[in-house]
């Protein structure tokens, strides 16, 4: 329906945590799950109850400008902030979602400042040093975890576009590891790089037909 657009998430999950002597919270995400190449990035952020950014909202939610305003914000103001990467290599030798969790548990682990208890995006969670809770669309519901998806974002995007100097047949620097058609006609003609993830198809059809 028109002239309806989506809540924004908000600091209800953590409040109710924090009025409960539960506290510090950290928001936990990841992004770069579906890419035929880079790495699986997740993000942990410990806001600030006190001074929580304005414009913060699910990642994919926001243009790449609002994006960076954001995750400014976030760096600036938030209590601790955590980013962890797990490799093509490593996404081939498990899987996508145990890589995830890994990337996950990396993130929370790079904080600065123990959290007591973790929001987290998803339907699963990592093992971690303090209690946990999965989050269906948490991105969409929870500041803390939206957070953390736009500081995912917007890192991981950053190291695509430092592959693309790389690698500039493949288009990274605007697909960010997707399969856009400049990406997949790359991947035809040139077969892949050390950072496409081989387990993914179009590289299993490749293998089937040679």
């Amino acid at each position: 329906m028109r002239g309806i657009s989506p809540s924004l998430p908000d600091f209800m999950l953590e409040a109710e945590l924090i009025a409960q002597g539960v506290a510090p919270i950290v928001g936990v995400d990841e992004v770069g799950c579906g890419p035929l190449a880079g790495p699986v990035c997740a993000a942990a952020v410990i806001l600030d109850p006190a001074n929580v950014p304005k414009g913060i909202a699910d990642s994919k939610a926001l243009a790449a400008a609002a994006r960076e305003t954001a995750f400014a914000a976030i760096v600036e103001s938030a209590l601790a902030v955590g980013v962890a990467f797990v490799t093509a290599k490593e996404i081939d030798e498990t899987d996508i979602r145990k890589a995830a969790l890994k990337a996950m548990a990396q993130a929370v682990g790079a904080l600065g400042l123990a959290p007591a208890f973790a929001l987290i995006d998803g339907r699963d969670a990592p093992p971690l040093s303090c209690p946990a809770r999965a989050v269906v669309k948490g991105d969409a519901l929870s500041q803390s975890i939206a957070a953390a998806s736009i500081v995912a974002k917007v890192a991981r995007d950053a190291m695509m576009r430092d592959l693309a100097r790389i690698h500039e047949e493949y288009g990274f620097a605007t697909n960010m590891g997707y399969g856009s058609a400049k990406h997949l006609d790359a991947i035809a003609r040139l077969g892949p790089t050390s950072f496409h993830r081989l387990s993914f198809s179009p590289f299993k059809a490749r293998e089937r037909n040679t």
